[in-house]
């Protein structure tokens, strides 16, 4: 990533010179920096050498990114002194490749500029899809005639077809080849072509040798129509509504933050911003100054989205397989689109850049992947009004501020903005929002009386459904709470009798604690019975005894409603609980296993956790799944409001006492409009 600002261009050209200039050399880097471009080319480089160029099959680079350093490397790194000469860690790439219709895994040391190893992966399912096969693959029925047949048939346009690319999940198969499906939709009259879908019409193609092998038309249903799915401004007719003023956000002093290459520092909070075209934003190194003990203390040493889930409900022919694992199939960080300032993030935000190879090995840059910027909500950090003291009432307030990292992407259909937000108590919050336009299949209804049958979802308007479906999003959370060796406590809520005739009270409830000793007993399913889960270190305490922790508050708990033994559940299996705990290994990375086109559920956080490790006092990662089941309503057309989700981890007895207590409040700004008058 790069830094780019949009309010001070000059500014930005220093910021943006500087930055490319000190990661020429692969000396000077942070070990947990994305790969820069540079080091992109020189993966490619390296690689091509090894490969005959004679081949019928071209090579492809599938995934480029970092080779993460061992976690004790880095924090050895990390823990030596500023002012000392410290070696960084070898800078190495993990590559995957399809050569020969074979994945292969290599490992490349940057430095040497040499393959550290390599070999070609026996397991079952195909690595991340690249967006320019799924481009070849997606232009390819537009000169097939049977499928040009097709939409003739249906009275329609060719020029105004364009298609898209699906995976196909897997569903018992023995073998299996690298195909993908294509569904096409039609533009005419409006760019929402996700609403007029050219349904009945099956065609597959093999992403190796680039052709259709298998093609069918079962039926013709009607073409939504384009009327009333239009989005965009200019297009739109009066009447507009509801009518918002506008509103600014100021920071006379500028930022509150400083950017150092990708270390970003704000109040109390010191971390690593990476990025990875699965994972999109990676959060590393997180740690929160002490006023008290005057010193930077860890919290979190990795988190980044490890895999999203998102099954729809139709059985049908068409739809049966639409069960996509958006990071591990398409790439969530791949699909990152630029943000708009002053829409896509406020008028303070700071931008970055980030990087990724082609299919070529060549690099692509993403402008305004992400922006950072400090979040003024109107939200209140704390506060009190004390009026029982005679003749004076004692009121203190302060407003609250955080800092707020966000990445969009758009896979496919769904934007989902992913955003990470430091609070100065010591929380982080993780919030995701899910917007963009659903997935609709046409039918012959207009009215849902004619309706007689299940259609799997709600007709959102004339031959147009919105299918039933979920979104799992499963995030990798590596907690370091004061230290790396850490256990997961459940804080149950148990319900007693008053038997000791203290007082007319029958009942009260009181804290049991837990502490998971295995990864089986870490296993939970939220919601069940009241509890609290703390992440704790048992080696610390408070000074009043207390064990330090971070607590994890979940968001609104949604659990899979597929049968286990349902193929896209097996896949999914890591759904099943909404909290696990496993411990460090460098290799558990993804959720859905690394090889997720096609899967089996055969190399999963569920089967890992099978080994039943300990977990007790040990280096842990907390794996939770945030999720949502969408039966979709007619609000949601043409496109969707914002739906959000969030979790919390939050301090709990991590501090002496309130951290933000001497937190002095921001200086009041004067704006022209504004006014104290009451009216």
């Amino acid at each position: 990533m790069a830094a780019s600002m949009v309010r001070q261009p000059s500014l930005f050209i220093i910021i943006f010179f500087a930055f490319a200039f000190s990661r020429t050399s692969c000396d000077h880097h942070h070990p947990l920096d994305p790969l820069t471009p540079a080091e992109f080319i020189a993966v490619r480089n390296v690689i091509k050498k090894s490969y005959p160029t004679s081949s019928k099959y071209n090579l492809t680079f599938q995934y480029i990114g970092l080779d993460e350093p061992d976690k004790h490397t880095v924090l050895s790194w990390q823990s030596k002194p500023s002012n000392t000469e410290t070696q960084t860690p070898p800078r190495r790439a993990f590559v995957i490749t399809r050569f020969d219709k074979q994945s292969h895994e290599i490992v490349v040391d940057l430095s040497s500029r040499s393959i550290v190893s390599k070999t070609v992966y026996k397991g079952h399912g195909y690595p991340l899809l690249t967006l320019e096969e799924q481009v070849v693959a997606s232009e390819l029925p537009l000169t097939y005639a049977p499928f040009i047949e097709s939409v003739k048939k249906r009275g329609l346009n060719i020029s105004h077809v364009v298609c898209s690319t699906f995976s196909i999940g897997w569903f018992g198969e023995e073998k299996s080849k690298r195909v993908l499906k294509i569904q096409c939709f039609y533009t005419n009259e409006t760019v929402n072509l996700y609403m007029r879908p050219l349904d009945g019409i099956t065609v597959v193609v093999d992403l190796d040798e680039l052709k259709i092998v298998e093609y069918n038309d079962r039926f013709v249903v009607p073409v939504p129509k384009g009327e009333g799915t239009e989005y965009r401004l200019s297009k739109l007719k009066p009447p507009f509504g509801p009518h918002l003023n506008s509103v600014a956000v100021e920071s006379p002093d500028g930022p509150g933050f400083t950017i150092d290459g990708h270390t970003i520092r704000w109040a109390n909070w010191e971390f690593h911003l990476g990025y990875d075209i699965r994972a999109g934003p990676i959060i590393s190194l997180a740690s929160i100054y002490d006023l008290e003990k005057q010193k930077y203390r860890k919290v979190l040493y990795r988190g980044y989205l490890s895999e999203l889930f998102v099954p729809y409900m139709d059985p049908t022919e068409e739809w049966y397989y639409k069960t996509f694992f958006d990071c591990g199939e398409f790439g969530c960080g791949l699909f990152a689109v630029s943000l708009e300032p002053f829409t896509d993030c406020p008028s303070n935000a700071v931008f970055l850049d980030a990087y990724y190879a082609k299919q070529d090995g060549e690099p692509v840059q993403i402008s305004n992947a992400f922006c950072v910027f400090e979040k003024h909500a109107g939200d209140i950090l704390w506060r009190h009004t004390e009026p029982g003291i005679p003749g004076e009432t004692v009121r203190e307030v302060r407003p609250e501020v955080s800092l707020v990292v966000r990445m969009v992407a758009t896979v496919g259909n769904y934007d989902y903005i992913l955003d990470w937000e430091f609070k100065p108590t010591g929380s982080i919050k993780v919030k995701v929002g899910l917007t963009g336009i659903l997935e609709v299949k046409a039918d012959i209804y207009t009215h849902t009386d004619q309706i007689k049958e299940d259609v799997y979802g709600t007709l959102l308007a004339e031959n147009t459904i919105g299918v039933n479906h979920d979104h799992f999003l499963t995030y990798y959370l590596d907690i370091d709470v004061d230290g790396e060796d850490n256990s997961l406590v459940k804080r149950n809520l148990v319900t007693k009798p008053e038997t000791k005739n203290i007082s007319p009270r029958k009942s009260y409830w009181t804290v049991s604690t837990e502490t998971a000793k295995t990864e089986s007993e870490a296993r939970i399913k939220l919601g069940l019975k009241p509890s609290e889960l703390v992440v704790i270190n048992p080696n610390k305490r408070t000074k009043l005894g207390n064990n330090i922790g971070y607590r994890l508050l979940p968001g609104s708990v949604s659990s899979p409603l597929l049968s286990d033994d349902d193929y896209p559940q097996i896949r999914g299996a890591f759904t099943k609980y909404n909290v696990w705990v496993t411990p460090y290994n460098k290799s558990e990375k993804w959720a859905a296993g690394q090889y997720v086109d096609q899967s089996r559920g055969d190399d999963t956080l569920a089967v890992w956790s099978l080994r039943n490790r300990d977990i007790e006092n040990k280096d842990i990662v907390l794996w939770y799944t945030l999720g949502f089941h969408h039966a979709p309503c007619q609000e949601d057309f043409p496109a969707m409001p914002t739906l959000t989700g969030e979790f919390e981890l939050r301090p709990a007895n991590f501090f002496e006492s309130n951290p933000v207590l001497k937190t002095k409040p921001p200086k009041h700004v004067a704006l022209p409009n504004c006014s104290s008058t009451h009216h």
